[in-house]
């Protein structure tokens, strides 16, 4: 049986461990990867023998020539970039006739992803993006729920989000609205595609803040009325996450009732990484309605 082979973009990113482990734990194998900054010990717990880049130019041309000898051509690219370089490393991707799995968000603007569309049609290759969200027990149990309920029944959510940051952030690529898209992108649009896909077509928006360190405001579904708020401000923990020495706080209500969800995240990668090689997987256009949300969000 023929080994599927990765190549990854974004080694030294805070989200690679979890492709890797999908990478490895679904029995494929990491050829190469690439990541402008050189520490990338992570790669010896998962694939010390992949060869490594740290400049786009170099990497790109061992993809190319991994692709004239076929036998040894890579199968998929992982890409765990900046968000702003998604689009540009996703058609690295396909220029080189491989399968680009990419990480939230998978762009930034809704425009990006009609183009990206026609490079599908264009290549024949697919373009998948992490909408792990959906994978999570707890999530897909209520998506069951909703569709069993009455179909005219709009339900009251409160979403809240909060995963402390240092000073770090404003001083990376993260805290420029340009490259990551801000909070409302880089945090939220999980949720976002989530809720849509659990609550129906969206229907409206508002927005009641929005600045560097939070966002909140309402949404509107066919099934749903959601206030939500998002922060990477500590100070906004409530004290049962500060007593538990917690980071981060999930909460989604319903009618007032707690939607408990906070572990269960750890395996999403590989879940979908198995969905993808078995040929299922969310396809880029599954994106477009979160993508479609966080850009207004962005812009009003």
């Amino acid at each position: 049986m023929t080994t599927t082979k990765f190549a990854l973009i974004g080694a030294a990113g805070y989200i690679a461990p979890r492709h890797l482990k999908a990478i490895r734990d679904t029995g494929s194998k990491l050829v190469c990867a690439l990541d402008p900054y050189d520490g990338v010990g992570i790669l010896d717990c998962f694939f010390p023998d992949a060869d490594f880049f740290t400049e786009p130019e170099r990497f790109d041309r061992e993809l190319d020539k991994l692709r004239r000898h076929n036998e040894n051509r890579v199968d998929y690219v992982s890409i765990c970039s900046p968000n702003y370089l998604h689009d540009a490393h996703i058609r690295m991707a396909v220029r080189n006739d491989a399968h680009a799995i990419c990480e939230k968000p998978v762009v930034l603007n809704p425009w990006n992803l009609d183009a990206l569309c026609k490079l599908e049609e264009e290549t024949g290759k697919h373009i998948y993006t992490i909408l792990q969200l959906r994978l999570h027990p707890t999530i897909k149990k209520l998506k069951e729920q909703i569709e069993k309920g009455p179909k005219e029944k709009v339900y009251d959510v409160d979403l809240k989000y909060i995963t402390s940051r240092g000073r770090w952030y404003q001083f990376s690529w993260k805290g420029d609205v340009q490259k990551s898209g801000g909070i409302a992108t880089n945090i939220g649009i999980h949720f976002f595609d989530m809720l849509g896909w659990v609550f129906g077509d969206f229907k409206g928006l508002e927005v009641h803040e929005n600045t560097a360190d939070r966002a909140a405001g309402y949404l509107e579904y066919s099934q749903a009325r959601v206030n939500w708020f998002l922060s990477i401000d500590g100070k906004d923990l409530p004290p049962v996450a500060v007593q538990g020495g917690k980071r981060t706080y999930r909460s989604i209500t319903i009618e007032g009732q707690e939607l408990e969800f906070s572990d269960g995240f750890t395996d999403l990668h590989t879940v979908l990484y198995r969905e993808i090689l078995a040929g299922q997987g969310f396809r880029v256009e599954e994106a477009r309605k979160s993508v479609e949300i966080a850009q207004r969000i962005r812009k009003i």
